[in-house]
């Protein structure tokens, strides 16, 4: 069950997403099984620094801030650009945990959030555990549901094998090969462009279960 606050809904497949039309004044908290979507607090940064700063998650994303400080401030960032209408970025928060270990962000691309790029981070002890795969499918039906996005793009490097194998099993099209178009300490990497349209994420939502073989 996925939920965020008021005005309309939006059945699915399993699911039932509220949508709102008031996020660029504060993010709905959404809700994917025992985990918790929701707006960045400053009582994360010091979490997020911990969970994003080391070298296996952060090898294949921008660098992040080096101190808990430089988070506080991409919070600060976070909640400006929302309100301006050109950003979301969800924190997510699984059972148990008081803190984000992760984030997800929604970034327009042309002059408004009918085509947006996405990118995630999650904390490495919560890789495989199926913490991101829930959150990703509640971000992506909040983006299709309440921000009209169209079409939703994400970028990986080639080598970044964990994170393209998750990108297609949420169902993503891989596009093309985007060559040296990601620069890391003085190096340029090749990137894999991926993208999710309404038509097909709703038509997919909506699709009878599949029965097992045997």
């Amino acid at each position: 069950m996925i939920r965020t606050t008021t005005t309309s809904t939006v059945m699915t497949k399993a699911t039932s997403i509220v949508t709102t039309s008031d996020w660029r004044t504060g993010l709905p908290t959404l809700r994917a099984g025992s985990i918790v979507l929701r707006e960045l607090r400053l009582s994360d940064a010091a979490t997020l620094k911990q969970m994003l700063s080391t070298e296996e998650v952060s090898r294949f994303i921008s660098p992040p801030p080096t101190t808990v400080a430089g988070f506080e401030r991409f919070i600060a960032w976070t909640q400006q650009e929302r309100n301006a209408g050109r950003y979301v970025c969800f924190g997510i928060v699984p059972e148990g945990c008081d803190q984000a270990i992760g984030i997800i962000q929604v970034r327009q691309l042309g002059l408004s959030m009918d085509v947006v790029e996405w990118g995630f981070a999650v904390g490495s002890q919560f890789w495989g555990t199926g913490v991101f795969q829930a959150s990703a499918r509640a971000v992506l039906a909040f983006a299709f549901a309440a921000l009209g996005t169209t079409r939703v793009e994400a970028r990986s490097s080639v080598e970044n094998g964990r994170g393209n194998g998750a990108l297609q099993k949420l169902g993503a099209t891989r596009e093309g090969l985007l060559r040296k178009s990601f620069l890391r300490d003085g190096i340029y990497y090749d990137q894999v462009l991926w993208s999710i349209v309404a038509d097909d994420w709703w038509s997919w939502m909506n699709a009878p279960a599949r029965p097992a073989r045997h």
